[in-house]
């Protein structure tokens, strides 16, 4: 049993050294008052090929207002490394910082450390905190990479007893070239309570006992209470050392700001004093780019949705599944309109041409919410699925868009992956099976979820517009707590020589739970 003065403990000192012990940087003498300190870790995220090598953003948070920087190198000797200042990270971004590199030699694992300078006094710095990634290949290597989302949901938050954010260690141990987190980093709609009683399936009852912070609490609201939901999340040294190892490619769902949220939306619900979603929405968008080791370009425009090539073999394309869509209604509209959108106009035409340029063997769809499954009430209805095995009606018009698109382009190898419903699902989508025809048969692996109940993957959620199958899905019609150790994961394995994609869902003890093999189109 793992006390909380302990795990605490070991989440500051994971906090404070990295993953090793460093020296301060060269030419730097340590004043132990005066200092910057790094306060939550380090991260990478967004690694990708691009112009002259390959890139990535690293992303940190010191106690002051100071200087980021960043050191790098081939070893982790940090022979010949090179250092990159940094933005100043001042209370206007609560202290976060992020740097982007540039130039980085592809295939090569790539070890860096960040530490925080006075801004009078450079000679005054911080112990740098050290991490490591990997960039993408030129030619033919194996490409191993992971996926999964819902974090800290449902009341069930961090447990030292129970031993934390155990799926992080999971994850980080499977060694993945990055990690697709499919939203719900945050349940900013979700407070804690210290105490939550569960039935676990094999030991009767169990009192789940929740680190509880003042942004958990509450519900948030305030830009601080947002940014205090993300510093939550690193209160668990597996979340702190897998971020330090394992980069990141984020994106966000509902809970970043509140449960099945839109545009526009005036929200009934008495938790909150500011009912305007879309200034709610606004303070949580400011917080999730503070939190997060997202390109720089993106960050700046507040645009969530964005891709990257991680060599010739793999792009993968982020989209926004929240933040351009109609109203939640009945969604059964017999044309498609502006009260029919889910990504909206701007960016189902940036993924067109995006799909239509891409060269590499696979296109993954990183998407924060299923095609075939119906979410929400009938009257409020989430995604683009409705219920109605029929043609395309409602918001089914963007996705049967988009399919045409594809097929009539010849972009082939196109694989959605996702997450959101708290299962672990392959789907398959086929013409022979659909109400709406002109499209290619094309897979959707769902993932999850990381650190919250199961879902139940009710049957009466499937839709049958675009002919889904569910070929695997681990849900059993019960909503497990995280006790039941049913946390999951899906990797996708490309081969380097044949190409093939292998995806495969790994739950918390290590066990493979489904795998199946995708040769590639030609």
């Amino acid at each position: 049993m793992i006390t909380r003065r302990k795990f605490i403990g070991g989440s500051l000192a994971a906090t404070a050294s990295g993953l090793v012990p460093m020296a301060a940087a060269p030419g730097t003498v340590l004043a132990a008052t005066r200092r910057p300190l790094i306060t939550h870790g380090i991260a990478s995220g967004d690694v990708g090929s691009a112009p002259g090598g390959a890139g990535a953003v690293i992303w940190s948070r010191a106690d002051r207002t100071s200087r980021m920087m960043v050191e790098y190198a081939t070893t982790d000797k940090f022979t010949n490394a090179t250092r990159v200042e940094g933005p100043l990270a001042g209370p206007e971004t609560d202290f976060t910082a992020r740097i982007a590199l540039s130039r980085l030699p592809a295939d090569q694992h790539i070890f860096y450390r960040v530490w925080f300078e006075d801004p009078s006094d450079a000679k005054v710095a911080g112990i740098p905190v050290t991490g490591r990634l990997r960039t993408p290949p030129t030619l033919g290597r194996d490409i191993l990479f992971a996926w999964s989302g819902d974090q800290n949901g449902g009341g069930w938050g961090i447990n030292p007893e129970w031993g934390g954010l155990k799926i992080f260690d999971r994850l980080r141990r499977a060694n993945p070239d990055f990690f697709i987190h499919s939203g719900d980093r945050i349940y900013a709609d979700k407070p804690l309570k210290k105490k939550k009683k569960a039935r676990k399936s094999d030991f009767g009852e169990y009192v789940w006992r929740n680190l509880v912070t003042p942004a958990k609490a509450k519900v948030a609201e305030t830009l601080d209470e947002y940014r205090g939901n993300y510093k939550y999340n690193f209160l668990d040294p597996h979340y702190l050392r897998f971020n330090a190892e394992v980069p990141m490619c984020v994106q966000w769902d509902d809970h970043e700001v509140k449960n099945n949220w839109y545009p526009g939306q005036i929200i009934d619900d008495s938790r909150y004093g500011e009912r305007r979603i879309d200034v709610l929405a606004a303070r949580a968008r400011r917080a999730f780019f503070e939190y997060s080791p997202i390109e720089i370009t993106a960050a700046a425009e507040g645009r969530v949705y964005r891709g990257f090539s991680y060599g010739p073999m793999l792009d993968v394309f982020v989209i926004d599944c929240r933040s351009y869509r109609g109203p939640n209604g009945t969604n059964d509209q017999d044309r498609p309109g502006p009260a029919t959108a889910l990504l909206g106009g701007n960016q189902i035409a940036w993924l067109k041409r995006g799909l239509g340029a891409s060269r590499a063997t696979w296109k993954v769809i990183a998407s924060d919410m299923p095609i075939g499954l119906r979410q929400g009430n009938k009257k409020h209805i989430e995604a683009w699925a409705n219920g109605d095995d029929g043609g395309p009606l409602g918001r089914e018009w963007e996705i049967a868009d988009l399919l045409r698109f594809i097929k009539h382009n010849g972009i082939k190898n196109v694989v959605w992956l996702t997450a959101q419903v708290h299962i672990a699902a392959a789907n398959h989508y086929h013409p022979d099976r659909a109400a709406f025809t002109d499209f290619d048969p094309f897979w959707e692996f769902i993932a999850g979820p990381l650190h919250t109940n199961t879902g139940k993957g009710r049957k009466k959620r499937r839709d049958g517009t675009f002919g889904l199958e569910v070929v695997y899905t681990n849900a059993d019609g019960i909503k497990h707590p995280p006790i039941d150790g049913r946390q999951n994961f899906g990797t996708v394995a490309i081969d380097g020589r044949s190409q093939v994609m292998t995806v495969a869902f790994t739950d918390l003890a290590g066990k493979t739970l489904y795998s199946m093999n995708l040769e590639p189109e030609r």
